[in-house]
């Protein structure tokens, strides 16, 4: 008995599954990040008991995190407010923000990585740049 498959049989369906799958973990990473309980901040300098999810949008922020003055605000109209309607300064220069659809969030500084809200975005965004400034991104 001879067999049908050839060549572009396996690799077709070899193509197949290596997309299915790399349809898959995007998908799961966005079930598992949408299903995370909110971060607990409290404790921190000049911020307490926020928890990211008063119903009302996120929190404002201003305080002292490792040495940098960090601050997040509803932003008031503009640019700012088509991407989460929250704005963002690191030691007084914008940290550009945008909200997922899912409610969770993004920066420049990592886009790749979501958080649950603009406080912990912030946080990170401090902690990778390790010290150096940050250079606004020009929007106009």
């Amino acid at each position: 008995m001879s067999s049908n498959l050839t060549r572009r049989a396996v690799l077709r369906g070899t193509a197949v599954a290596v997309a299915g799958a790399a349809l898959a973990v995007p998908a799961a990473a966005a079930v598992a990040n949408s299903a995370a309980p909110a971060m607990d901040h409290s404790g921190h300098e000049g911020h307490e008991g926020h928890d990211g999810h008063s119903g009302h949008g996120p929190q404002p922020f201003d305080e002292t995190y490792q040495g940098r003055h960090i601050v997040g605000q509803p932003a008031m109209g503009g640019h700012m407010a088509h991407h989460g309607g929250f704005a963002v300064t690191i030691d007084g220069k914008e940290l550009h923000v945008m909200q997922n659809a899912d409610g969770t969030w993004i920066s420049v500084v990592n886009h790749y990585q979501t958080f649950a809200d603009p406080l912990a975005l912030t946080r990170a965004a401090v902690d990778k740049l390790r010290g150096a400034a940050l250079v606004p991104i020009a929007t106009a």
